[in-house]
């Protein structure tokens, strides 16, 4: 049994172990840098005329610093660096000539120095050319904005286990950058259009570790890990070019600049790019989805067992339980009303054994009606039947979860506790509290839209299009 154990245990060991020997640990030759992120959007579009673009800076806003677990890191913790970024960016993209705005004054000073040289050269030949250069050319926007934030550890996390001296334990954590950029006219000053993005930045670690005598003098002990940090350079190139990108599509939908291609092909990909924006929007921060999960109809089929709370000590388990209820959710609420009735057993043998029917109403509240996995909590009071002879009425709440296996099924669990107006139901009538029974169950919802009405999906904006 240890030597099974102890294998068990190696095993993750031996996984580190095998991470830790495939590192690139030998020196490696200078290659091309990392293509981060591909537009499918402008793949199939050009730009009718490229616009010359001017960036003078582009940087770092946030003055964040790296962290560091003991003093203090001077090392900033993204690059200052994105004006380069940014200009590599729009150079990729064809729709922008970028010109030199950041370092203008180096270029100013070596024209002056070739106007300079090639004079002297022409008073020592005897010539007396002027020495003409081609002009500069001169910006039709200028793209400005940033880094603006850098949020440190928005989600940290992990898990781990230890036994007998053998033990694994994995760690996460997740960082946070924001880049605005924006396109101004030189013309006339006016901000043409505003663009923002956010990327995270993910790291990782594994630890696996044994610590165990052998035996009584000797000790074994290993130890080994992997860590996996994403590079900032390259969350804030792909958070840029994701930029460039918008900052485009936006522009093209606006008329600020115009593609080569014609109607039937821009439009689709205009929708597409709304559609991701729509996306987008309903998104909240950690990926939560805001969007609609459920639709205000559904139905349920539920089994469940039931034990009987009467005045024995001895208590009993059915699982005969049958049930099918109806729900309505409110519009843009929380709330849900329905109705249901089940089958099931009752017993406490010797004692009795009945058969029972039940039909009932129940007002019901979803925590997290938005998301796929939500808790909720019911109340609700109905009726007993046993042989539709005799009535008792009951007062019941309970609590579940439901997680949304596709967009029209849902699975629950749920436990519940029901109290009924008489203490008779056990044939004895004894203590203060009435008789009773808890329920518990698995079942599935299945969600539809209203009824007899074809369903009509509502769009937050139509794309529209000034292409002439």
């Amino acid at each position: 049994m240890m030597k099974n154990l102890l294998l068990l245990f190696l095993f993750p060991l031996l996984i580190g172990c095998a991470a830790v020997f495939n590192q690139p640990t030998k020196k490696q030759d200078a290659r091309f840098g990392e293509e981060v992120y591909s537009s499918s959007y402008l793949e199939k579009i050009t730009p009718k005329k490229p616009v010359i673009a001017g960036v003078y800076k582009f940087r770092d806003q946030t003055g964040q610093y790296k962290q560091v677990e003991n003093g203090v890191s001077y090392s900033t913790s993204v690059t200052q660096g994105a004006t380069t970024i940014l200009i590599k960016a729009l150079e990729d993209s064809k729709w922008f000539i970028p010109i030199e705005r950041e370092n203008v004054s180096n270029l100013l000073n070596e024209r002056q120095i070739i106007r300079s040289t090639r004079n002297e050269n022409n008073k020592k030949n005897g010539k007396k050319e002027k020495v003409i250069l081609h002009p500069l050319l001169f910006a039709g926007i200028l793209l400005e904005g940033g880094i603006i934030s850098y949020d440190s550890n928005i989600i940290t996390g992990g898990a781990g286990a230890r036994y007998f001296g053998a033990g694994a334990s994995t760690q996460y954590r997740q960082d946070r950058i924001t880049v605005y950029l924006r396109a101004v006219s030189t013309s006339s000053g006016k901000i043409l259009k505003t663009v923002y993005v956010s990327k995270t930045i993910l790291s990782q670690a594994i630890d696996v570790n044994l610590f165990r005598f052998v035996n009584l003098k000797r000790l074994l002990e290993v130890e080994t890990g992997v860590s996996k940090n994403e590079p900032g350079q390259l969350a804030v190139k792909e958070a840029i070019e994701k930029a460039v990108e918008s900052l485009i599509i936006e522009g093209i939908k606006d008329s600020i600049w115009l593609p080569n291609e014609d109607k039937s092909i821009v439009i689709p990909i205009l929708k597409e790019y709304d559609k991701e924006k729509e996306i987008a929007k309903n998104t909240a921060l950690f990926d939560r989805n805001l969007t609609k999960q459920r639709e205000k109809n559904s139905l349920s089929v539920s089994f469940f067992g039931n034990k009987f709370d009467g005045d024995y000590a001895t208590k009993e388990i059915n699982y005969d339980g049958l049930q099918v209820a109806y729900k309505y959710h409110f519009e843009n609420s929380n709330f849900a009303i329905g109705a249901r009735t089940s089958t099931f057993t009752l017993s406490n043998e010797p004692l009795f054994k009945e058969l029972y029917f039940s039909s009932e109403i129940n007002l019901e509240y979803l925590f997290l009606p938005k998301d796929k996995l939500t808790p909720f909590i019911y109340i609700g009071a109905g009726g007993l039947y046993k042989d539709f002879t005799h009535y008792d009425f009951k007062f019941h709440s309970g609590f579940g979860l439901e997680y949304l296996i596709s967009k029209k099924i849902g699975l629950k669990i749920f436990g519940e506790k029901n109290i009924l107006n008489t203490d008779e139901i056990d044939f004895k009538k004894a203590g203060k509290q009435n008789d009773g029974y808890y329920k518990f169950g698995i079942g599935l919802n299945f969600y539809f839209g209203n009824f007899g009405k074809k369903q009509i999906k509502k769009t937050s904006h139509e794309t529209t299009i000034k292409l002439p």
